[in-house]
């Protein structure tokens, strides 16, 4: 496959975990855009994912969708195994999947409580573990995470997934001890509120959060996948073991 060498991400292959919608297809289209092969990852969404490899396969780079649950370390490690069969290999690794069951702590159910962990923990656990077996010296790891890992601002039922998140952004701190002699990179995005099909920036709680960020606004989709090719060049790689707020200073 050919690629522009005036493109950053040239020749690098990056797998996206729940990469079909919402932010993780404005990763994946941004990290085709600057020349990266790509495969994703899509749950119960295969209408969104054919056509997102459709809408890219044009950009002259391979992309490459992939079902799998994240809550299933089996399907997370075929996932990664099918990428390197797929692409060649496997340079940037970012964990995107993510859910969130909102409910008060006399009413979140243990399965809701494990489901979150499964996905939001345990997946970027197996997914890190996988693809470090087969990144080269210099490989990144990104995740996206939350400002709900350091601050819960509103009683809103956010408790367990805000501890999915804390945990993550401490994974990446031991991590990047682990990984650093080989030049792997890993980082954390503190993500605020970011416009998407299943968090619109209307309404009511819409309002309530953009009240809170000094810019006034909710992100956009490509203000955090402009992070992830930030943290995925070479130039970033005296960056790892840190949580990036990329959040309008919702935290500030």
């Amino acid at each position: 496959m050919t690629h522009s060498p005036t493109l950053p991400l040239s020749g690098r292959r990056a797998l996206v975990t729940g990469g079909s919608r919402g932010i993780g297809a404005g990763i994946v289209r941004r990290l085709v855009a600057d020349g990266a092969d790509v495969a994703f990852t899509y749950s119960t969404s295969a209408g969104a994912a054919d056509n997102l490899v459709a809408e890219l396969s044009t950009n002259g780079v391979k992309v490459v969708a992939l079902q799998a649950d994240s809550a299933d370390a089996g399907a997370v490690q075929a996932a990664v195994g099918e990428t390197v069969h797929q692409l060649g290999g496997v340079d940037i690794l970012v964990n995107n999947a993510g859910i969130a069951s909102l409910a008060p702590l006399e009413s979140l159910s243990l399965e809701e409580f494990d489901r979150m962990v499964a996905v939001n923990v345990r997946a970027v656990f197996v997914a890190i573990q996988a693809a470090v077996k087969h990144m080269t010296d210099g490989g990144r790891v990104i995740t996206i995470g939350s400002v709900n890992g350091d601050s819960v601002p509103v009683a809103a039922g956010l408790s367990v997934y805000a501890m999915t998140k804390a945990a993550v952004a401490g994974l990446t701190r031991g991590l990047a001890r682990e990984l650093g002699p080989r030049q792997i990179t890993i980082n954390n995005l503190a993500v605020g509120p970011v416009a998407t099909d299943l968090n619109p920036d209307e309404g009511d709680f819409a309002d309530a959060n953009r009240a809170q960020t000094a810019l006034g606004r909710y992100g956009d989709t490509a203000d955090v996948a402009s992070v992830v090719s930030y943290l995925s060049r070479p130039e970033a790689g005296w960056v790892t073991g840190a949580t990036w707020a990329v959040d309008g200073g919702y935290t500030v």
